[in-house]
């Protein structure tokens, strides 16, 4: 952490003020609790409102209602019905699509052939939605978890390909060429070098990868799942059941936070050398 730099006495006698280090904020430290704070003052406000009878409770439950539909959905057994489906369906998808997005990825930042090749690809198909090809992967892959597992691989491929080609780019040539200088091989510059590079590019696009897989599976959920977070939403709003469409939202959420923490906690792990 930089201190404050000491007085210093000019020649004409007055003593120079120093200035205050306002750069703290690219700092990972304290404040952290701030966050959560604000997050439980809000949901009191809410409930404040729900329970004085400000906000009708079919359009906006009270959080204890919510409360109280996730308890009755652990109690009754749909609850680990639903989120065991998603999860299944978000792992298989996210590791399929990552494992082919870093490989990919890697293959545009190394190679001239299968960047001139790649990118073209990657710049065409990218942009489009990918749960518009739901349809047509069903009628490829048939009626099951296949074509739902291939849509939030495709999602995630892109993202995740993108970001590693990114971080590989941005690795510092000089780097490379002082390695190659001293006739190290191939294959020790990219795990040496290349690598631990682009990692924090890498770690960065899981996050956003993670995110992506969580939308692609409710969307996909909502068009043809008879379970999961997705079809269990959908139901809840067909039915205006709203405490248990926020109760989906809710675990959503909740599954989002334990994501992102997971990668804290790899980020902490990997990256111990910034």
């Amino acid at each position: 952490m930089l201190e404050r730099a000491p007085q210093d006495t000019q020649q004409d006698g007055s003593v120079s003020r120093p200035v205050a280090f306002r750069g703290a904020g690219f700092m990972p430290g304290g404040g952290r609790a701030s966050g959560w704070i604000a997050l439980v003052l809000v949901i009191a406000l809410w409930q404040f409102a729900g329970s004085a009878g400000w906000v009708n409770p079919l359009f906006l439950p009270a959080p204890s209602a919510i409360a109280v539909a996730i308890y009755k959905l652990a109690i009754s057994g749909a609850l680990w019905q639903h989120v065991s489906a998603s999860v299944v369906r978000i792992g298989s998808g996210w590791l399929i699509g990552t494992v082919a997005g870093v490989i990919v990825g890697f293959a545009i930042g190394l190679s001239t052939l299968a960047r001139g090749v790649g990118i073209t690809f990657i710049s065409a198909l990218f942009p489009i939605p990918k749960i518009a090809l739901l349809p047509l992967l069903i009628l490829w892959l048939g009626i099951g978890e296949e074509p739902k597992i291939a849509t939030i691989a495709l999602g995630v491929f892109f993202s995740t390909a993108i970001s590693v080609y990114s971080g590989v780019d941005a690795v510092p040539r000089n780097l490379i060429r002082m390695a190659q200088s001293f006739n190290v091989p191939f294959h020790a510059i990219v795990r040496r070098v290349i690598w631990p590079g682009a990692l924090p590019s890498i770690l960065a696009g899981f996050r956003i990868t993670a995110s992506v897989a969580l939308l692609l599976v409710v969307s996909a959920e909502m068009i043809g799942a008879q379970f999961g977070i997705g079809a269990f939403v959908l139901q809840a709003g067909n039915l205006m059941q709203t405490d248990q469409l926020l109760a989906g939202v809710v675990i959503l959420s909740l599954f989002g936070l334990a994501v992102g923490k997971a990668i804290n906690v790899l980020e902490a792990r990997l990256l111990h050398w910034r």
